[in-house]
């Protein structure tokens, strides 16, 4: 590829060796459980990201950053709690303890998973929490920021009894979140060794007459049994694989299918989103080159990767390459109708994005997937997707790239 970009500068080299803890290790074998050499986020980990966040709202004027459940709950106190009508949230100040507020009855359970010092507060059933959140933020000087995927019911509420601006606090968690630290990677690269290992078991399971479903359950189980929690396991096959997320047609393995894999798990929070496609027999001349176009896309994405380039050129470097061998252009179809990539952590899909509209500069320490697929509607379509992070060296990938469609995995 044209602008020096070697393969060899993606740290996933052939031989089946894949970096963990950045040294290249090979492979362990399926059956090994991956997953216990994985070291959780500390508590002091923790508190370092409530410093960050809170010398940034210092900086801005904001008075205080209110999170409710979610990833980002967990990503600064541990508290691993779902969504429902009953609200539980962290309220970050500026200066000072995190403040957490939750139902009366749930208290217990949530101080099991809290893993920073906090000032726990309940509210009743027959109760406000915006009264008790507003409460907790008397005498605030400035707006209050909320977590940028906060229900509308909280952020009005919010508003209402607690008389102060709310605004946004998508650019502070941002610039947290985006960033993974050293442990943060270490746990990504176990799932997305994990979810490897699982593909290429799947792989070795294929046979004529399987269905979609039985592919994803050889994945799952290969996942759990290596310690991973399956977050995903979707198999498409033949005409289906032309949808990037399938189709309800059911479709069975027969000579000639494409098989594609996009799966991924949770290993301490933090994810993989892995893609590998094959075709079951020999495969066409047209099977053979739409795979060998999309690893070269993914080629392309990697070579437009350097620090302070806006991502929005990744997914751009790929389109251009494409419509030179003649697909798109742009979103059009037969061609690549999504993306190039998202940025993963703690969540499958979070910011940045590979996408012509996110202008943020890459940075060392952000991740992604990198996934530039093609699709033939009627036909077939193929995707390979590698999860890598971003070094003052270049992108590195966390797991070896596809050799050849007869050795994809």
């Amino acid at each position: 590829m044209s602008g020096g970009f070697s393969r060899r500068a993606v740290l996933a080299g052939a031989g089946g060796m894949a970096l963990l803890g950045g040294l290249p290790v090979r492979a362990a074998a399926p059956s090994a459980r991956l997953a216990d050499a994985a070291v959780p986020i500390t508590a002091a980990e923790r508190m370092a990201r409530i410093a960050k966040v809170q010398a940034l709202m210092q900086a801005q004027g904001v008075a205080a950053l209110l999170v409710e459940s979610g990833s980002s709950l967990t990503y600064f106190t541990g508290v691993r709690w779902w969504r429902s009508e009953r609200i539980t949230a962290a309220v970050i100040p500026a200066s000072g303890q995190l403040i957490v507020v939750t139902p009366f009855f749930e208290a217990p359970s949530v101080q099991e998973t809290l893993a920073v010092p906090a000032d726990l507060r309940t509210w009743h059933e027959d109760a406000s929490p915006f009264a008790l959140i507003a409460d907790a933020l008397k005498g605030s000087a400035g707006p209050v920021a909320v977590e940028q995927t906060t229900r509308a019911f909280i952020t009005e509420g919010l508003a209402r009894e607690g008389k102060f601006a709310v605004v946004s606090g998508a650019g502070l968690v941002n610039a947290c979140r985006q960033i993974k630290s050293p442990a943060e990677l270490a746990l990504m690269r176990i799932a997305n060794a994990i979810t490897l290992a699982a593909l290429k078991e799947a792989r070795a399971a294929v046979q004529p007459g399987m269905s979609a479903g039985d592919i994803s359950a050889v994945v799952s189980a290969a996942t759990t049994r290596m310690g991973g929690a399956s977050d995903f396991a979707l198999v498409l096959l033949n005409e289906a694989s032309a949808y990037p997320h399938g189709s309800k047609t059911s479709q069975v393995v027969r000579e000639g299918s494409v098989v594609l894999m996009d799966c991924g798990c949770v290993v301490e929070d933090y994810q993989s989103d892995i893609s590998r496609t094959f075709v079951v027999g020999e495969p066409s001349a047209q099977q053979r080159k739409v795979w060998d176009t999309i690893r070269r896309g993914q080629d392309a994405v990697f070579g437009a990767a350097k620090v302070g380039t806006p991502v929005s050129a990744l997914d751009a470097a790929v389109r251009r390459f494409y419509e030179r061998e003649g697909w798109g252009p742009g979103f059009a179809l037969p061609g690549l109708s999504h993306r190039a990539g998202h940025g993963i952590g703690m969540d499958g899909h979070e910011s940045p994005y590979l996408v012509g509209n996110d202008h943020t500069p890459l940075m060392p320490g952000m991740c992604f997937s990198n996934e530039p697929g093609l699709y033939l509607p009627g036909g077939f379509g193929m995707r390979l997707e590698d999860c890598w992070v971003m070094t003052e060296a270049g992108p590195k990938s966390f797991t070896p790239l596809a050799r050849s469609l007869d050795d994809p995995i």
